[in-house]
């Protein structure tokens, strides 16, 4: 690595009355982009003479010659616009101009906003409309941008916020969820409402829960066939669901399958509703499947049973089959059939963390409540501000979310690797001092 020095002279003028810290810190403040743009500069013109001195004296026959500079350009970063006129350099030989800082520092050719000064922006992004993220980066930076500048920014950024390859983590559970989102076309025609799906995986009890996929419209067979490429899928053995059809489609075999306690007690006075049964009639058959042991579980009544309680687990399982047994006969074939139906699967997975507990002595998650409260931040910025999407843009604005909101310590990292800051400039000292003049 190379040094350089740079000798940077400040003068401020202070109030003889009436001055505080606060002014102190607020000047300090307002006169940073003024500061900072200067030392910008100076930079680009030292990095630029001597790349064209590396040009030049290394040209023994005469190829390239000076050719003054560019009419100014404009850059936009995060301290305010930093006009520069960058130098050319003229190939004699290919008849062509070189600008030797704009290749020395990879400055994109085209680009006015600098993707350094877009991270509070596509970061503020995941929180409010793009028209207001762009406002408010105007506010803080007095820096302005287009809600398509922040919209295109995010678009790109997004390349580096893909899940990958993940089969070195050993996963064992997994927990896949969706909901609705309203979609368009890219020409801004209404299509309706289509399905977003999410899954996410852990690698044991008590372990926090990782995202792992996210899909618009995409079949659970078709999402299957994704996980099993990315992940060491052998590996998982219990899917923890609400039992959606088509869920099924990611079991493999050996994997149990545990149904979420709170989705069975929720959607069947629906089921009972498509049968026909009015609201009024619900109630015997709702308390029922309500004081089965399995559907009135609660993770601190389970968390006090120790090894001495075994035989009680077991007695409550079988306590647990024997009611839905009750139920289901109650659920007359020809009045019920989609009722009967719903109960007969819900009862053949809704209790497997009892049997998980009394293998291992761990108690598995029974509900899916865990993904769905962490990722009801993005479902209300996706339902609230946004209202229609298009698939595209859907997808890599939730991949950058999904890294923002989830992974908030690696939010830099990403952005680093958006920046290719492979080797950042480093401050080796500083020294401050100060001289009164008047």
């Amino acid at each position: 690595m190379r040094e350089i020095e740079i000798n940077l002279t400040l003068k401020f003028k202070i109030p003889e009355s009436d001055f505080n810290v606060n002014g102190l810190l607020i000047g300090l403040k307002e006169s940073n982009s003024q500061i900072m743009l200067a030392i910008s500069k100076v930079f680009l013109m030292a990095i630029e003479t001597e790349s064209i001195r590396e040009i030049l004296s290394n040209d023994s026959n005469g190829r390239y010659a000076s050719n003054g500079h560019q009419r100014a350009r404009t850059l936009k970063t995060s301290f305010g616009d930093l006009p520069y006129r960058f130098a050319q350099v003229t190939d004699k030989k290919l008849n062509r101009t070189l600008v030797p800082l704009r290749e020395k520092l990879k400055i994109p050719k085209y680009k006015r906003y600098l993707d350094e000064m877009m991270e509070p922006a596509v970061g503020l992004a995941v929180h409010l409309s793009y028209g207001r993220a762009a406002k408010e980066i105007g506010r803080i930076l007095n820096q302005t941008s287009s809600r398509w500048t922040v919209w295109r920014r995010l678009q790109n950024f997004s390349d580096c916020c893909g899940f990958g390859d993940l089969k070195e983590i050993p996963y064992t559970f997994l927990m896949p969820d969706g909901t609705k989102v309203h979609l368009q076309s890219q020409g801004g025609r209404d299509i309706g409402q289509k399905e977003l799906r999410w899954a996410w995986a852990s690698t044991g009890v008590g372990q926090s829960f990782d995202i792992v996929g996210v899909w618009i419209d995409t079949s659970w067979e078709t999402i299957a066939s994704d996980l099993k490429d990315r992940l060491n899928y052998d590996k998982i053995e219990v899917l923890i669901s609400d039992g959606e059809i088509g869920i099924e489609n990611l079991l493999t075999e050996g994997m149990r399958h545990q149904r979420c306690i709170f989705h069975g007690k929720r959607d069947f006075p629906y089921i009972l509703y498509q049968d026909g049964l009015k609201k009024k009639d619900h109630l015997p058959f709702r308390n029922l499947l309500e004081s089965i042991p399995a559907m009135c579980a609660s993770k601190a009544s389970l968390e006090q049973l120790t090894e001495e309680d075994k035989d009680k687990v077991k007695e409550i399982c079988e306590r647990t089959e024997s009611n839905f047994k009750e139920l289901i006969g109650m659920l007359d074939p020809d009045k019920y059939p989609k009722a009967r139906t719903y109960i007969q699967n819900l009862s053949k997975t809704v209790s497997t963390f009892f049997n998980w507990w009394i293998e291992t002595g761990k108690w598995i998650p029974f509900t899916s409540n865990i993904i769905e409260n962490r990722f009801s931040q993005v479902k209300n910025r996706i339902k609230r501000i946004g209202r229609r999407w298009s698939d595209v843009g859907l997808l890599k604005w939730i991949m950058v979310a999904i890294k923002k909101l989830f992974t908030p310590c690696d939010w830099e990292g990403f952005w680093s690797q958006f920046l290719n800051l492979n080797r950042p400039m480093i401050l080796t000292y500083i020294k401050a001092e100060y001289q009164w003049i008047t």
